[in-house]
């Protein structure tokens, strides 16, 4: 059972084709948002995938007080609204808070309930009630049917616009594993269901005072969720990882991106049917 979602001029779910959430884990600087947004949108065209721009005004979840944690709100959902008005590409951003919501509304066209939040009710609700799409994170502690909780509060709010991602499971220490069994016990819930690659290789906590992770596995992972079924992918891209201030260990070379959409399409082109097997 797969529904479908609009986020402005692209539809997700059902038998359509494969949408890619990408950008940075957090907005480094206005310059550097805008030149990824660029390449992203040009690749988009070339290579004919529809992309939301995803990136993060604040990382509030962070393991040292000392890391980067973005430019705050209002300084950051300029950058996004920029983004949005220079590319054209609908805005993807978490939100922390339900202070936050309604500001984020009035520039993301998906709001994201964070893994770590996602049994916080006040914010899913206040999520649900903004009328924008929803997307959410499956935290690392839950069971793929444990959703369905989550997804009965944004719904109670009147909302129905709703992706539902998974970004991997806690397994022992400092570990998370990709269960794609996930993919299809959340697609019977009616929505469409994203994975997320490049948290899906995060080792929490095992880096030096913060996250670890290895990105080497994150396309293989990207390649195996299509396979089984998913939507939409989610990967978080820098032009520069080693230089990224958030996640650098797992994001994706922007440079590396274009061939291995290429692959993501041929796979799911033949895991939906448009071409023969």
């Amino acid at each position: 059972m797969k529904g479908t979602v609009q986020i402005g001029s692209i539809r997700i779910g059902g038998k359509q084709p494969l949408v890619l959430f990408a950008g940075p884990c957090v907005i480094e600087s206005r310059k550097s948002t805008l030149a990824l947004a660029r390449r992203l949108a040009d690749m988009g065209r070339r290579e004919a995938i529809p992309v939301v721009f995803k990136a993060s005004y604040d990382k509030a979840n962070r393991t040292s007080i000392r890391a980067y944690r973005g430019p705050g709100m209002k300084a950051g959902l300029e950058i996004l609204r920029e983004v949005k008005e220079r590319y054209g590409m609908p805005i993807l951003t978490d939100v922390h808070g339900v202070e936050e919501v309604a500001p984020a509304a009035e520039v993301a066209d998906v709001l994201q309930l964070p893994a770590f939040l996602c049994r916080q009710t006040d914010l899913v609700v206040a999520l649900g009630q903004s009328g924008r799409v929803v997307n959410i994170k499956k935290g690392q502690f839950l069971a793929p049917w444990d959703v369905r909780s989550i997804i009965e509060k944004v719904e109670h709010a009147g909302n129905r616009r709703i992706l539902l991602t998974e970004r991997g499971n806690s397994f022992g220490y400092n570990n998370l594993v990709a269960d794609m069994r996930s993919l299809l016990v959340m697609r019977e819930f009616g929505y469409p269901v994203i994975f997320d690659a490049t948290h899906s290789v995060q080792l929490p906590g095992a880096g030096e005072a913060g996250t670890g992770g290895d990105g080497r596995w994150a396309p293989y992972l990207a390649r195996a969720a299509v396979a089984t079924g998913c939507d939409g992918v989610f990967m978080e891209t820098h032009a520069a990882p080693q230089k990224a201030l958030s996640d650098k260990d797992n994001v994706i070379r922007l440079a590396a991106l274009p061939a291995l959409v290429k692959k993501l399409k041929a796979i799911d082109d033949i895991a939906d049917g448009r071409v023969a097997k």
